[in-house]
Order: C-alpha cells, then sequence, then structure tokens
C-alpha cells in the first residue's frame, strides 16, 4: 500500500481532501482570529458547509448526503482544523454527533422532517450526554423521560453542549424507567431551553451552553430508534466522534509542524538560524515524529469504522495518542517562537488553547485507557 492510499483511499477521497483544504485557505483561514475573539459561531460560513456538502458527508446520496466514509469524515475534520478547530468543532457537533447519529438511528418519517434542514445549514444540531456531575459516567444520568400517553415530559439538564446556543434540535438522552432512549428535541418542544453562553479558555469560535429540560413535552414521534436503545446508538456514533476529534489534533499539529518549520529556517541568533541548534532540532523531530505516528494510526483505524463495523478499540487507540499530539506540538511550536508565539498577533497562541479540550472532549484520555484496558484484557484473557 503505498503512503498516499493510506490518507487518499479513492480519487473522491483525494478530490474532497482539495476541496476542503482550498475552502479553508480562502474562507475559514481569514475569520478564524475574529471569531475566536468574540467567542460567536459564524453562521455564514457554516452555511457554506452545506453548500458543499459537507454536512451530511456520511449520510448516503439517496438521502441527501454525500454518501462518503469515516476516512472522509477524518478528512473534512483534519483539514479544517488547519484553521480553526473552533469552528471546526461547531462542524463536529453537527455533522457527527446530530446528523450521523440521527440518520442511523432514526426512521424515514423522522428523516425527512429534519434531513433536509440539517443537511442545508438552515438547522444547527447538537447532541445532549454530558450532566452536572456525570460526564464520563454516562449510565449515572439523571435525565428522565415519562410517558404522559401521547408525548413523554423530560426533566433533567445537560451541560458542556457544543452548538447550544445556535442549536435548533438536538439528540438528547433519557432515561425511560431507567433504560437509556434517544429522542429528538427541538425548539417547539414546551419546556425546552438553553442557558446563557458557557465561555471557554479554547475552541472560543463554536459556543456551548447547557440544555434545559422543564417538563418537556416531547412528541412519540421524537422517540429514536425504540425505548431503551440509546445506549447502542451512544456506543455507535462514539468511535466516529474520537476518530474526527483525533483528526481536529493533527490538524492543529500539522499547522503548528508548519509555522515552526518555517520560523526557526528564519529566525536568525547569534549569527545563524535556530534550526542550527540542538535544542530546536528536538522540537521539530520530535514534534514531526509523534505527527507522523498520529497521522497512520488515525486514517488505519478510519478505514474499519462504519455504520455496521465496530473498532472501539482501535478509536479509543487513535484518540488517546492523537489527542495529546496537538497540544504537544503547539506547544513546542511556542517554545520555537518564544514571546512572539505567546501572542495573540500569531495564532499558534489560539491553537493551543484548542488544543486542550481533545484531551478532554468526547471521552477524556482516562476513560480511553480504561476502555483499552478491558478490551484488551478480554481479547487476550477470554
Amino acid at each position: 500500500m503505498s503512503i498516499d492510499v493510506l490518507f487518499n483511499p479513492t480519487d473522491e477521497h483525494r478530490m474532497l481532501r482539495d476541496m476542503v483544504a482550498t475552502f479553508t485557505s480562502e474562507e475559514v483561514e481569514p475569520q478564524a482570529e475574529k471569531f475566536d475573539r468574540e467567542q460567536v459561531l459564524n453562521r455564514d460560513l457554516f452555511t457554506r458547509l452545506g453548500d458543499l456538502g459537507l454536512l451530511g458527508i456520511t449520510v448516503p446520496s439517496e438521502d441527501g448526503g454525500a454518501g462518503m466514509d469515516a476516512v472522509a469524515a477524518v478528512i473534512a475534520h483534519h483539514e479544517i482544523s488547519k484553521s480553526d478547530p473552533g469552528f471546526c468543532l461547531a462542524y463536529l457537533a453537527h455533522a457527527m454527533l446530530f446528523v450521523n447519529n440521527f440518520y442511523h438511528c432514526a426512521d424515514a418519517a423522522q428523516r425527512a422532517r429534519y434531513l433536509p434542514k440539517v443537511l442545508s445549514g438552515e438547522w444547527i444540531g447538537g447532541m445532549g450526554m454530558t450532566e452536572p456531575g456525570y460526564g464520563t459516567d454516562v449510565l449515572g444520568m439523571k435525565t428522565t423521560a415519562d410517558d404522559q400517553g401521547s408525548h413523554y415530559v423530560l426533566n433533567g439538564t445537560k451541560t458542556y453542549i457544543t452548538n447550544g446556543p445556535d442549536g435548533h434540535c438536538f439528540l438528547v438522552y433519557a432515561k425511560v424507567e431507567g433504560r437509556v432512549t434517544s429522542f429528538l428535541v427541538d425548539r417547539t418542544c414546551p419546556g425546552f431551553s438553553t442557558s446563557g453562553p458557557i465561555h471557554k479558555m479554547g475552541m472560543r469560535a463554536s459556543t456551548m451552553s447547557e440544555l434545559v429540560f422543564d417538563q418537556c413535552e416531547v412528541p412519540k414521534e421524537n422517540v429514536l430508534g425504540g425505548i431503551g436503545n440509546g445506549m447502542t446508538h451512544m456506543m455507535r456514533n462514539l468511535e466516529i466522534e474520537r476518530l474526527t476529534l483525533a483528526a481536529m489534533s493533527l490538524g492543529i499539529a500539522d499547522r503548528c509542524m508548519d509555522i515552526m518549520v518555517r520560523h526557526a529556517a528564519s529566525r536568525v541568533a547569534f549569527g545563524q538560524p535556530i534550526n542550527r541548534f540542538g535544542q530546536m532540532q528536538r522540537y521539530i523531530g520530535e514534534g514531526y515524529a509523534k505527527t507522523e505516528a498520529a497521522r497512520c494510526l488515525i486514517y488505519q483505524v478510519a478505514r474499519m469504522v462504519g455504520p455496521d463495523s465496530r473498532a472501539r478499540l482501535g478509536s479509543d487507540a487513535a484518540k488517546l495518542f492523537a489527542a495529546p499530539v496537538g497540544k504537544e506540538v503547539a506547544d513546542a511550536a511556542m517554545q520555537v517562537m518564544g514571546g512572539s508565539g505567546y501572542c495573540t498577533e500569531y495564532p499558534v497562541e489560539r491553537l493551543l488553547r484548542d488544543a486542550k479540550l481533545l484531551e478532554i472532549g468526547g471521552g477524556t484520555l482516562e476513560s480511553h485507557q480504561k476502555n483499552i484496558t478491558k478490551d484488551l484484557t478480554k481479547q487476550v484473557c477470554g
């Protein structure tokens, strides 16, 4: 297998990468600093993702999507994150956490009601899983749904929800008589609201809030995939979520490697470029090695992930390894740049802030260590 075949398995994947890279360079990069500073989502740019067919990248073409796979999703997140990881996080929450998950657990009528508007970007979506006091401990969730005949009544709160302030519709997990169930909740449901924005260290070009359910009335036709099937939906979607989060870290690392190498070649100290000094060579060499290792792992695992194929061990390993790489390479780039890297005039400062979330969101590093140990023990010991 040639190395290009690993990262661009088909001509379609290569064309996708070229298209997203051009979009990122021409449209995402110029606005990144502004929307990070203002801490708001660029809604007009988000709609452009719909124009390009990226909001339904994993949805079959017969249902209005791009009909592509997990590798394509990785490519899109990888390329966009080279310029604006915060904007890319809003894209991930919509295209992966809502659209991809919704599509695979919705029936035809539900798809007909929601897909056209979420694929165009007219409606922004998100997913409600984390609760105050219950993050990794998903089964401890306290949000309940009570059967009231024609509808369910939801009570509870979800927190740290990306796209919360901007979203129209959310895939929400709640317990029906103790069984985790997926619900489709939108702004038309009485008793549903969102809190004010939760401000963050990084990823500021995406917005975050709580989702609040106070006697929230959800129609019976908004149950997704039947009562008690929520954990199946959640686990199936976590793999592609973790891969795309890992791809975001790779995008940060790629951009920071480029900045670091260019700066070290042009910055002169003591009469010579600083890339002649061993300390700088260590940052560049180790950063490159880690970035390339993450690239190979992410794309190899992505080839194994699909709606009907599971690769939890691989997706956990990919995110466990890759998530710290973006942060480490951004930190190295800042060290090589010195004071200039620490200033907001250059993107490294923003990319380093953005990178930290990837060690937390979509599963903490510790949760991946736990999952890998559990799965390997079962695999080896039976």
